[in-house]
């Protein structure tokens, strides 16, 4: 009996610490097409998994600014892109892009005419679009995003979980499809792309 016991409670023991060390395990990380691990600092462009709906992500001006602001996807099935990009988590401690993980997108190298290239998403003629001039580290919660895997590929959702005492909303990063452009605006639809590191 005294046997049984112990076994019994070994178990309960071996059980609660696995369920524990489960519980708190890290998110999985993100990878590019050639299988290795998303790294901070490092540029990638953003492509489609399905390549019969366009290219490459990359800036334009569709609110009649002189600066191109607003983050779209090229028309060119063939066009990878002007732009490449880097992922900044909120704690970029061990360097790596984990899914499911409050983390700022920029256009990497310098900004021409615009003080930031810092994704953010801003309401725009009842839509709400993912646009530039983000604050860099900016503890509100336009500026954050996360990548979860979707299918065979990714996706970018904006569901903040960075800032406690923001309200905001969640929903999938999608296209809008209007007047020849298409811009990565929060819908139900997913875009679904990949990750190819690039250089700049």
């Amino acid at each position: 009996m005294k046997t049984t016991l112990i076994t019994f409670l070994f178990l309960l023991i071996a059980l609660l610490s696995y369920s524990h060390v489960s519980g708190n395990a890290a998110p999985d990380v993100v990878r590019d097409t050639n299988g290795d691990i998303l790294r901070v600092r490092t540029a990638y462009l953003i492509l489609p998994c399905l390549s019969s709906t366009g290219g490459g992500i990359t800036l334009a001006s569709l609110r009649n600014e002189s600066c191109p602001l607003d983050v779209v996807q090229s028309l060119d099935k063939n066009d990878s892109g002007v732009l490449p990009l880097e992922f900044y988590p909120r704690n970029s401690k061990k360097g790596v892009i984990r899914e499911s993980t409050d983390l700022t997108i920029s256009f990497a190298g310098e900004a021409s005419c615009v003080e930031s290239l810092i994704w953010k998403l801003v309401n725009y003629n009842g839509e709400h679009i993912v646009s530039t001039r983000g604050l860099p580290r900016n503890p509100g919660a336009e500026t954050w995003f996360k990548i979860e895997k979707h299918l065979s590929g990714y996706k970018i959702i904006f569901c903040p979980t960075v800032c406690k005492t923001c309200k905001s909303l969640c929903g999938n990063i999608g296209i809008s499809a209007k007047n020849g452009a298409r811009r990565l605006v929060l819908t139900d639809e997913p875009f679904m792309i990949k990750f190819v590191k690039t250089h700049y």
